[in-house]
Formats: C-alpha cells, sequence, structure tokens
C-alpha cells in the first residue's frame, strides 16, 4: 500500500468529493491493511445515536469516521497542489521514496538509507 499514516490525501470518489476544482483534501488518520482501507480525517463521518445509561448520562449522537477503501483517494504533491499518481525509486543516499509522476519532487521516505543502493 503506498498510502502511509499522516500523509495528506485528496478524496477522488465518494460522497465526502466536493467539486472537481475543489476536492477535498485531509490527513490520513488509520491504515486497515487487512482489508485494504484507511480511515481520513473529517470523511465518511457515521453517527451513533446513544440512550442514556449510567456510563453515558447524557445520551446523544456520537460522531466518528469510518474505512474507505484505499482506490477512493490520491496522495496529495504539494509541488502540483493536486492529488496524483505516485511512483518509487531510489533516492542518492540508498533510500527508497515515493515520487510524483507528474512533477518528480520526493513525496517522503519509505525506507532507511541502504549504502547498496547509494549512488
Amino acid at each position: 500500500m503506498n498510502i502511509r499514516k499522516d500523509d495528506i490525501v485528496e478524496v477522488i470518489t465518494g460522497d465526502d468529493v466536493g467539486t472537481p476544482k475543489a476536492r477535498t483534501t485531509a490527513r490520513v488518520l488509520r491504515i486497515v491493511a487487512e482489508k485494504n482501507k484507511i480511515v481520513v480525517e473529517g470523511i465518511n463521518r457515521v453517527y451513533r445515536h446513544l440512550k442514556p445509561s449510567r456510563q453515558n448520562q447524557q445520551g446523544g449522537r456520537l460522531s466518528k469516521e469510518m474505512p474507505i477503501d484505499v482506490s477512493n483517494v490520491k496522495l496529495f504533491c504539494a509541488a502540483c497542489q493536486r492529488g496524483v499518481r505516485i511512483g518509487k525509486r531510489y533516492a542518492a543516499d540508498g533510500s527508497k521514496e515515493r515520487y510524483c509522476k507528474k512533477c518528480g519532487s520526493g513525496l517522503g521516505a519509505l525506507s532507511k538509507a541502504r549504502a547498496a543502493y547509494a549512488q
């Protein structure tokens, strides 16, 4: 999976998309790798209605984000100011990094520096 926790992503499909010119960007809160899903801040919000009880004196509506499929988001490139497709390459110090296929800028390291892959 190419998306990591705390990445900024752009939602490209679903109910929370917005207009094509102003697509929704948000931070990834959690990864559910077994189901190929992610939890994105403020996206796919659901409400659970709680009755008043001894533990919960107030009752009311509890709001939380639910997972969405990872294919519904693109990683956000700060240089391009949009969601982009990404590739993987080895940096000059030998670490593997993600890069934007549109402009070529680096989007974050994936592994530690390894001397075998240093240039």
